[in-house]
């Protein structure tokens, strides 16, 4: 049984959530990384999808191996945070040089109170941001330069306790998601204001819109959806309720008339997008008798729909390719993480809690290689008195994988910039980027983009 203490260890995991990062730097999982040996759940309890005596192995068989992966291709917007509605971009034309071209503060960065939690979004030549105190902004992707910004914090004081959110866009029209309590559309292209709704529970990611409906997560494992024009409430999910649970949420993917949702109980759901009407539920779960942050299931990395199939990782252990249209498991690896995967051609990639980076057959499960990005981190200890008692601090964690022009690239809550061989893992380089990074970056018109955890908008031409 979860401890009462765990409440409070889901807020300090707060700061863990690469997609939605509810946290400063210096708390980050302070907790080790050793998952240790498992459990089988009792009778009433959650049984783990994956056998106890699991680990993760690089295949004899795929090991030096190639594989394929789909020719790059242009993308002149990113309106989701997942870049599509299938949060599967495949693989994008981005031949930086890993230069900075600019930077631009966008507002109050994260810090006591608040927190920078809204991925980017692209489109029309603008990159769209939102920092910890709810002020969207529109940034010019060449210059850098502000065009627009809109402050949507609540103007009365006790309504000003929240956080987190996020931003969609879907013809001309810029959605945001609030933690504040609220939904609301602005003009993409003037920030002007169109409609504004409330809601019961705060949101701490970012809305997904799809055929004239918008939809997010709350932090109670509602799925919430609204009329695209007028703001109107419609159907509504409900997942398990979790009382631990990290802060943070993913967005929806769609597939057709499908949408596939992930929910901190470790839950994740296909529905019928018109109605809401549940298709399958399939859980991933795996328990730790030595580790009691197992017991928080959380999928907060946005689930993935890709030719067929649902990849989605849960902070419990299981990593998985799942049927889209019966949501039987095709496989499941011991994979902890808070990201979201990236599958392109035979392979889909995804970086674990612990900091490696992992390239795995879609068709088989298999790993072709595995990257740990921290494994010359030198991990030092803060606090005690001559050497007695203190804390370990932890290892960086890194953002999702981002696919662009041969070139794997992820960020680290240290500010760090690696770019892998997508095809061997091998680092190919590392730069500074001069602030924690906790949130996905993107590739739009050539250029790479990433926002820090401080609210600055950095370009890599």
């Amino acid at each position: 049984m979860i401890s009462s203490r765990l409440p409070m260890v889901a807020v300090l995991l707060a700061g863990t959530v690469a997609l939605s990062g509810c946290s400063t730097i210096n708390r980050l999982n302070p907790f080790g990384q050793d998952d240790g040996p498992q459990e089988v759940a009792g009778e009433g309890e959650r049984i783990s999808v994956i056998a106890f005596d699991d680990t993760l192995t690089v295949s004899d068989t795929l090991r030096g191996a190639d594989f394929f992966l789909p020719t790059p291709y242009s993308r002149t917007a990113w309106p989701l945070p997942g870049g599509n509605l299938e949060q599967a971009p495949e693989h994008i034309e981005a031949p930086v040089a890993f230069d900075v071209a600019w930077r631009r503060g966008f507002g109050q960065g994260s810090g006591r109170g608040h927190h920078v939690t809204a991925p980017l979004v692209a489109a029309d030549g603008r990159i769209y941001v939102m920092d910890g105190a709810a002020t969207v902004s529109a940034i010019d992707a060449r210059s850098g330069q502000v065009v627009w910004n809109a402050n949507l914090e609540p103007t009365r004081r006790s309504e000003r306790e929240g956080f987190g959110g996020g931003l969609a866009l879907a013809d001309g029209k810029l959605y945001v998601a609030s933690g504040y309590r609220f939904m609301a559309r602005l003009d993409a292209a003037t920030g002007a204001s169109e409609w504004r709704t409330q809601t019961e529970q705060p949101i701490h990611a970012a809305p997904t819109v799809t055929a004239g409906r918008v939809m997010a997560v709350a932090i109670d494992n509602t799925l919430l959806t609204y009329d695209a024009a007028t703001g109107a409430p419609s159907w509504t999910y409900q997942a398990l309720s979790e009382p631990a649970r990290i802060l943070g949420a993913s967005s929806p993917a769609v597939s057709g008339d499908t949408v596939v949702a992930s929910f901190s109980s470790g839950e994740l759901v296909a529905l019928r997008s018109g109605n809401g009407n549940d298709l399958w539920n399939e859980g991933l779960s795996r328990a730790s008798r030595t580790n009691a942050l197992s017991e928080i299931r959380d999928i907060v990395g946005r689930p993935v729909i890709y030719r067929g199939d649902v990849y989605a990782v849960s902070h419990s252990g299981a990593f998985a390719a799942v049927d889209l249209r019966t949501g039987a498991p095709r496989w499941t690896l011991p994979v902890t993480g808070v990201t979201t995967p990236w599958p392109a051609g035979d392979v889909v990639f995804v970086v674990s809690k612990a900091g490696e980076v992992i390239c795995i057959s879609r068709e088989s499960g298999q790993v072709y290689w595995i990257r740990d990005l921290n494994e010359d981190v030198e991990q030092r200890k803060t606090g005690g008195f001559f050497g007695i008692g203190g804390t370990i601090a932890p290892k960086p964690l890194w953002t999702s994988p981002l696919l662009a022009s041969n070139k794997l690239v992820v960020a680290s809550s240290s500010g760090e910039m690696a770019v892998l061989n997508p095809k061997t893992g091998a680092v190919e380089r590392r730069l500074n980027l001069g602030g924690s990074v906790l949130l996905d970056p993107i590739a739009v018109g050539g250029m790479i983009y990433v926002a820090t955890d401080n609210a600055q908008l950095i370009a890599l031409r």
